[in-house]
């Protein structure tokens, strides 16, 4: 597998719009990095320059060192899967794993060989002789990547690949991910929306936001220490409670933000008034939604893996000073 660079790289569309805005990333060999961000950040637009299917205005992309700004995408040697399965219907699943293979004029021996080895490494030696319409979509996924897999790229490409799963099949197909990407130490950029999702494949995570790259780290870093607000509040499920630091009686300098997450703090005895406000049940715990007595009563959540208190409760919340991240006005971390 290999290396991917991309230096300063721009993609400007009509009307000045930056899609992507001077991003620069290393992807290491073996390594599968994801990049995160809501809809509309650049991520996917990133993926397609990388892969040869845009052109970007500024900046330069490299592949094992080697410059492949300007050169077409089937010289890159990249496989790419889509959030759509895109198989041909009318193939059978090891007809849609030989394709690509039989364009490029492979010999059969040579097409079988690579065929049996990606139905292998992810479970589908049973459903070779199976048409997409009698699949599930965990298994059309899957087909989708062994197709991908079988080319034998430099590195893999996928966007969102699996947003049509549902939860359960989402669950499974991003175990077999991680196992295939450590099985064959590929090199991998996955894009997807969702933050859960890219804690749990990433071995670094790349936030997006209009076109920036927010913050480029491992899936502990960003949880543990956030750059800005930004990432603060979109890693981590619940949210990061963001308030003023004066409001909480946080000692800090003027204009400052108090980040706590939701499991940090607590409701006790002591600490800020608050009255419950909404319940969320999740089964292993309950999220709970609180109105401080401060600064106007904000909403601050709460989880707690004890019985919570019903709605309407007056309660006291409190919280570990050592895990209190604090942002300056400008919203980057400042401790």
């Amino acid at each position: 597998m290999s290396t991917i660079a991309v230096e300063s790289v721009e993609r400007i569309y009509s009307g000045r719009h930056a899609a992507v805005a001077g991003i620069d990333l290393d992807v290491a060999h073996a390594e599968l990095l994801v990049l995160v961000g809501p809809s509309g950040c650049g991520k996917s637009t990133l993926l397609r320059l990388i892969a040869g299917l845009d052109a970007p205005t500024a900046g330069r992309i490299l592949l094992d060192s080697i410059d492949v700004t300007n050169m077409p995408p089937q010289q890159r040697d990249l496989a790419m899967v889509f959030q759509t399965y895109a198989l041909y219907p009318h193939m059978t699943v090891r007809e849609n794993l030989a394709y690509s293979l039989r364009v490029r004029r492979f010999d059969r021996a040579a097409i079988d060989a690579r065929v049996r080895t990606a139905a292998d490494a992810l479970d589908l030696a049973m459903l070779l002789d199976r048409r997409p319409s009698q699949l599930s979509g965990g298994q059309r996924q899957r087909v989708a990547l062994g197709r991908a897999l079988v080319r034998e790229p430099k590195a893999f490409l996928l966007d969102e690949p699996l947003s049509n799963l549902d939860p359960s099949l989402r669950t499974q197909a991003r175990a077999e991910i991680l196992r295939l990407q450590r099985r064959l130490e590929a090199t991998m950029i996955y894009v997807t929306h969702d933050q859960e999702e890219a804690l749990t494949l990433g071995h670094r995570v790349a936030v997006m936001r209009e076109g920036r790259l927010e913050q480029l780290a491992t899936p502990m870093e960003l949880y543990e220490r956030p750059a800005n607000t930004f990432v603060a509040r979109f890693i981590g499920s619940p949210a990061m409670n963001l308030l003023p630091a004066a409001a909480l009686g946080i000692p800090a300098a003027p204009d400052t933000m108090a980040g706590i997450r939701p499991h940090d703090a607590v409701i006790g005895e002591d600490g800020v008034r608050a009255t419950v406000d909404v319940l969320e049940p999740r089964g292993h715990d309950t999220v709970v939604h609180v109105r401080l007595e401060c600064a106007g009563s904000p909403e601050f959540v709460i989880t707690v893996t004890e019985k919570a208190p019903p709605s309407g409760a007056l309660v006291r919340v409190s919280w570990r000073p050592d895990r209190v991240h604090l942002f300056g006005a400008d919203g980057r971390r400042s401790g």
